[in-house]
């Protein structure tokens, strides 16, 4: 009987290694799968970075410079606006400054208020680099 039991388990045995196998390449899969999902997430978000161009007056005069600000998402940081500049207007930024401005309040007309808190980045472009906000 001992003889028997242990050829059961051999073929037992064979079986148990195909379905890890399986099971690997099933993981291997997934793996791809959440690899996928992470770019295509990391696109969607570095599309939301940027909110739009802050057109002031200072801003203006950055322009000349070969400075561009923008308004920012509140958790991005220099890395993903870096990465957003360059994948929304084709050119590479050579520094990359952020200034948090604290909400205010304020008195307009006799009534109180808020003025919103804002991120705002300031992208510094090579010489011959330039954004057109058009």
């Amino acid at each position: 009987m001992a003889i028997l039991d242990a050829l059961k388990n051999k073929k037992n045995e064979e079986p148990e290694e195909k379905k890890v196998s399986k099971s690997v390449k099933k993981t291997k899969e997934v793996v791809e799968e959440s690899n996928s999902d992470k770019i295509q997430q990391k696109n969607k978000v570095l599309q939301n970075v940027l909110k739009h161009p802050r057109i002031t007056e200072k801003a203006a005069i950055l322009a000349e410079k070969n400075a561009y600000t923008f308004e920012i998402d509140p958790q991005a940081n220099k890395i993903d606006v870096a990465r957003a500049i360059k994948k929304v207007y084709n050119v590479e930024p050579v520094r990359v400054n952020i200034i948090k401005l604290p909400a205010k309040r304020v008195i307009v007309r006799g009534k109180r208020g808020v003025k919103s808190a804002v991120k705002k980045a300031i992208v510094y472009l090579k010489e011959g680099d330039k954004i057109e906000f058009v």
